[in-house]
């Protein structure tokens, strides 16, 4: 596999993961229990100094695209605080990443669903790296319900709210009363904010508010010289895949797009590192789709 740059056939760059011998894993699922590991740019991503002397904070970064993304702004230059839920080998092995390309990493285990936290992580930001210039809000919770609403309990409902959009709140609330001018703030919505599934009502019911959230957050702090985009993934394989949906639903992930397959973490990070470089310094309130080619409208 070569990096980033190489000019080759999108459709055939990775091949479909097994994904029917892929058995249902427990939440929040291990890259160890994967039968095809993603690739989260590890042997694949070049990076440069694009984002030199950098502080970012990025949630949710002990697997899938959060790790890719922690992997790529290591390689651009940037510290990386590696927020996660619990500590574990996905956790410990970011970190490892992020310390090999020459950047320093600081571990942040605990849950975005309480505010302290979220305070505290931002404090820890500013507190060990001196300042944050980046936030990555991409953390996220789904579980899929094939019965849709009538299965759907209030529990679960709340648990998705407060991990999707009361944590991005928290989080982006805090880290504005910190940025400089130049800073960058990158929110991860999904294709099922315009193209949502019954089984996934409330998650996609989420990522819809976080591209309105995105739009006004733009708006609110364009003048204080703060940028606000997000990113939309479509199929993209993680952990959280087998971890959060049926055999049956993940069987043929990915297989309706136009490229003809799912994603794979790497193929994400570019985006995030684009629009947290001064590169997109005329883009706000954006949101960038990588979806196979699955239209985001």
């Amino acid at each position: 596999m070569s990096d980033q740059y190489r000019m080759q056939h999108p459709g055939k760059q990775y091949r479909t993961p097994p994904l029917a011998e892929q058995e249902e894993i427990p939440y929040p699922g291990r890259t160890s229990e994967m039968v095809s590991e993603p690739d989260h740019g590890e042997r694949t991503y070049k990076g440069g100094d694009r984002l030199d002397g950098r502080r970012a904070l990025v949630t949710g970064a002990d697997s899938g695209i959060g790790r890719a993304v922690a992997v790529a702004f290591a390689r651009e230059g940037a510290d990386v605080v590696v927020s996660f839920l619990d500590e574990d080998d996905d956790a410990r092995r970011t970190t490892e990443l992020v310390e090999e390309a020459g950047s320093r990493a600081v571990t942040a285990p605990g849950d975005i669903r309480s505010e302290e936290f979220c305070r505290e992580l931002v404090g820890t930001t500013v507190s060990e790296l001196g300042g944050i210039d980046i936030l990555v809000n991409n953390a996220a919770y789904q579980h899929m319900e094939p019965g849709g609403i009538a299965d759907m309990t209030t529990g679960q409902f709340d648990r998705v709210m407060k991990t999707n959009l009361y944590a991005l709140f928290w989080l982006c609330k805090y880290a504005v009363a910190e940025m400089r001018p130049g800073s960058a703030i990158v929110n991860t919505t999904s294709i099922q904010a315009t193209t949502p599934s019954p089984g996934l009502l409330d998650y996609a019911t989420s990522k819809a508010g976080i591209v309105n959230f995105t739009k006004g957050l733009a708006a609110d702090v364009a003048p204080r010289g703060i940028r606000v985009n997000a990113v939309a993934p479509g199929p993209i394989w993680t952990p959280l895949i087998p971890a959060t949906m049926t055999r049956g639903a993940y069987e043929q992930f990915g297989a309706d797009v136009p490229l003809g397959r799912p994603g794979q973490p790497a193929e994400l990070a570019p985006a995030y590192v684009f629009l947290a470089s001064q590169e997109a310094s005329y883009i706000t309130g954006a949101v960038v789709a990588v979806t196979g080619g699955v239209p985001f409208t």
